[in-house]
């Protein structure tokens, strides 16, 4: 049990209702190292080249109440298995109490900031933290997979205040669509803007988008590394 802002938060923390718009892109192996080294893991490579994923999510109903979300992510190798993890490098939000509590139970690099979202088609969003634009992406629909299509269940890596930390992180997708490519991303002259621009994502076309219109996520307890 945690108390956040004087509330209580019991583990697991339970997502409800979630819409997620996302894009994963092929970035050099090496270059990505150098971004997320800081915690200690290493990028899954394959032919030289690894997987960055960025995602923007409006949380309707959930346990730390309603809130967008944008997040900047590498496919990292788990120290104890085979199957990769996802490492969280930033992670805005625009919710004081999200901030906290995610600051807090996980350790996820959480930042307040100012993260307008549009669902109309395309979707977009954008986030500018401290007046300084840093990322903006827009993604298109695809078409329609069956629910359920999307991985349930991966853990989340993150790094905060010098500790790596483990997150066991399960999520059921219904309403998916994808496509090939899709995404635009544009990117400003903020720090981390600085990192996707060394990354190539502001000309590199996505692998696959995927959209999500109810996306429900449960996540456990941290284990630090």
């Amino acid at each position: 049990m945690y108390v956040i802002q004087n509330q209580k938060i019991a583990m697991p923390v339970e997502i409800r209702h979630a819409r997620v718009a996302s894009a994963m892109f092929p970035v050099p192996a090496r270059t990505a190292q150098e971004v997320v080294g800081y915690s200690g893991l290493a990028v899954t490579a394959t032919l030289g080249r690894s997987l960055c994923s960025l995602a923007f999510i409006e949380y309707f109903d959930g346990d730390l109440g309603p809130y967008h979300e944008f997040a900047v992510a590498f496919l990292v190798d788990q120290p104890d298995t085979r199957s990769p993890g996802a490492f969280i490098h930033w992670l805005p939000v625009d919710g004081s109490f999200t901030l906290d509590a995610g600051r807090t139970i996980w350790g996820f690099p959480k930042v307040l900031t100012h993260l307008p979202i549009d669902w109309s088609a395309p979707h977009r969003a954008a986030v500018h933290e401290g007046g300084r634009p840093a990322v903006a992406m827009q993604v298109r629909p695809g078409l329609p997979v069956p629910d359920g299509a999307g991985a349930p269940k991966i853990d989340a890596y993150s790094h905060l205040d010098g500790v790596t930390r483990r997150t066991p992180w399960t999520m059921s997708p219904s309403g998916v669509r994808m496509r090939p490519g899709g995404a635009v991303v544009r990117l400003g002259d903020h720090p981390v803007a600085e990192d996707l621009r060394r990354l190539g994502l502001d000309r590199t076309p996505a692998l696959s988008s995927t959209t999500v219109t109810h996306l429900t996520m449960s996540f456990g307890e941290a284990t630090a590394l």
